[in-house]
C-alpha cells in the first residue's frame, strides 16, 4: 500500500508556484536520508540545500525580491508531502517558510538586508520570549538564551523575541533579527523524536541589533504589516492556529500509515489488524481535512473570531487524532514495527515529539477561545 502525494493546488493568484512538485522530489530525497538523519541528529547538507532549492524559504517572500508570494494551501500540501518521507525535514521546511513571513514585519531596510541578495534566505525563529534588550544609539543591545530554535544549524539569520524593560507595567516584547556569526549555538536538543530538526539553544551576548532589524511583537500578533501589502504578510497570528507545526505531523502520519501497511502481511494480516489500520486511516484523513480547512481560512482571509478560534481547535484536535492514529498503527504492526531499522518506529517517535509542541495543546491553544465560540463568554 502507498499513500498518494497531494495534487498541486492552484494559488490564489491563479498560478502554481511549483512548490508541491518540488516537495514531491524532496520527499524522496528526505526519506533516503531519514535513517541517518535520525541517528546523527541532523539533516544532511544535501537535504537542507534541497529545502532551500525547492522554494520553501522564498514561499512567502515578496515578488519584488524574487519571492513566490504563495498561498497557505500550497505550502501546507508541500509540507505534508515532505513529511511522508521525513518529519524532521518537513518541520524545518515549514519553519523556513513561516519564519520569512514573520520577518516581513521588519521595516523596509530590514527586507533589503534579508532578501536584497536572494529570496532564498533561511530564517530560524525563537518565538517564545526570552532574554532582554535595551535601547542604544542606532538600535538595541540584546542578550539571552533561546531554547528549541529549529533549523538553526543551516539558517542564515535568526529572529528572537526579547523583553524591553522600561516604564510602568510589563516589559514590551520585540523581535530582533541577527545574522549568522553574531550568536552561538549550544547543541541541547535531545528529544527522543524529531531528532534531526536541530532545535538547539541560541545564545546572544550583548549584540547590537540595528533598528531596522527589529519590530514590535504586537504587530505580528495583530497581523498589521505597514511595510508590506502582500496578503500573506497581513494575517493575525491566532489565525494560523498551529498550522506551521501540524502540517509536518499530518505528513508523518501518512508516512506511518504506508510503513505500517508494509508490515501487516502474512501472519500479521488478520481481521483485528485490518480494522486497526482502517481506524487509524480515518483519524489521519480527518486530521488532514481539518488542516486543509485551516489553510482555506487563511487564503480566504476569514479572520473572524469564530474562524480563528476554530483554526486553533482544528490544529490541536488534529494533533490528538494523529497521536491516536500512530498508536493504533504501532499496535497493528506488532513487534516488527518497532525494530531499529523500521520507519514506523521513527514516525511514531516523531509524531509523539512534534505533537507535544505548545501550539498543539488544547489547554494553551484552543480551549479558551473556542469554548467562547461554542458556549459564549465565561461569566
Amino acid at each position: 500500500m502507498s499513500v498518494d502525494a497531494p495534487a498541486a493546488p492552484v494559488t490564489a493568484a491563479g498560478g502554481d508556484t511549483g512548490l508541491v512538485a518540488a516537495a514531491d522530489r524532496l520527499r524522496l530525497l528526505a526519506a533516503l536520508h531519514a535513517p541517518a538523519a535520525d541517528t546523527g541528529r541532523a539533516l544532511s547538507r544535501e537535504v537542507t540545500e534541497a529545502i532551500r532549492e525547492a522554494g520553501f524559504a522564498r514561499h512567502f517572500v515578496a515578488a519584488r525580491f524574487g519571492g513566490s508570494e504563495g498561498t497557505f494551501a500550497e505550502l501546507t500540501d508541500a509540507v505534508v508531502s515532505v513529511g511522508q518521507g521525513c518529519a524532521a525535514s518537513a518541520w524545518c521546511a515549514s519553519l523556513a517558510a513561516y519564519s520569512a513571513r514573520f520577518a516581513s514585519h521588519l521595516p523596509e531596510e530590514g527586507h533589503q538586508a534579508l532578501w536584497g541578495a536572494s529570496p532564498d534566505t533561511v530564517v530560524a525563529t525563537g518565538l517564545m520570549p526570552a532574554g532582554r534588550a535595551r535601547a542604544v544609539d542606532g538600535g538595541w543591545k540584546v542578550t539571552g538564551r533561546w531554547s528549541y530554535v529549529s533549523g538553526i544549524d543551516f539558517a542564515d539569520w535568526v529572529m528572537l523575541c526579547a523583553a524591553v524593560p522600561g516604564g510602568e507595567g510589563p516589559p514590551r516584547l520585540r523581535f530582533f533579527t541577527l545574522p549568522r556569526g553574531t550568536y552561538t549555538v549550544q547543541e541541547t536538543w535531545d528529544s527522543v523524536g524529531m531528532r534531526a530538526t536541530g532545535s538547539h539553544t541560541v545564545v546572544v551576548d550583548d549584540v547590537l541589533v540595528p533598528a531596522h532589524l527589529s519590530f514590535d511583537r504586537a504587530d505580528m500578533l495583530s497581523g498589521r504589516n505597514a511595510t508590506s501589502g502582500v496578503p500573506a504578510h497581513n494575517v493575525p497570528f491566532q489565525a494560523v492556529g498551529g498550522l506551521t507545526f501540524i502540517a509536518p505531523v499530518v505528513g508523518a502520519a501518512l508516512g506511518a500509515l504506508t510503513a505500517c501497511a508494509g508490515s501487516v502481511t502474512g501472519r500479521r494480516r488478520n481481521e483485528t489488524a485490518e480494522l486497526t489500520v482502517v481506524r487509524a486511516s480515518g483519524r489521519i484523513d480527518a486530521a488532514r481535512a481539518l488542516v486543509g480547512q485551516n489553510a482555506e481560512v487563511l487564503d480566504g482571509r476569514l479572520f473572524t473570531p469564530e474562524h480563528m478560534a476554530r483554526n486553533e481547535r482544528n490544529a490541536t484536535y488534529a494533533a490528538e487524532s494523529l497521536r491516536e492514529a500512530v498508536t493504533l498503527l504501532v499496535g497493528a504492526a506488532g513487534t516488527g514495527g518497532l525494530g531499529e531499522e523500521h520507519a514506523l518506529q521513527r514516525f511514531w517517535r516523531d509524531i509523539t515529539s512534534a505533537a507535544s509542541h505548545v501550539a498543539l495543546q488544547y489547554d494553551t491553544a484552543a480551549r479558551k477561545n473556542y469554548s467562547a465560540v461554542l458556549l459564549g463568554p465565561a461569566e
